[in-house]
């Protein structure tokens, strides 16, 4: 079972790889305010990316209800746990 240190620690790789920033550590509550670049367009390209890390797909009730990366996480959870 994936644990929630795992999936940060994957999530932060995403997030560096497609914002381009080796700084950042995602957080449960980290949203767009927090990353520069993190606009709509960036938002898909990360959901996408989110899921080929993950091996799965976001429904689009999901996608839009998630509103911070802590969100994002518990979907991942809920899944992997299934």
């Amino acid at each position: 079972m994936m644990e929630n240190q795992e999936i940060y620690e994957r999530l932060n790789n995403v997030f560096r790889d497609i914002f381009d920033d080796e700084s950042i550590v995602v957080k449960p509550e980290t949203t767009s305010n927090d990353i520069e670049d993190w606009d709509s367009l960036e938002h898909i390209n990360l959901v996408v990316a989110v899921e080929q890390e993950f091996g799965m797909k976001f429904n689009m009730n999901e996608v839009t209800t998630m509103k911070n990366v802590g969100d994002m996480v518990k979907i991942i959870l809920e899944r992997k746990t299934k």
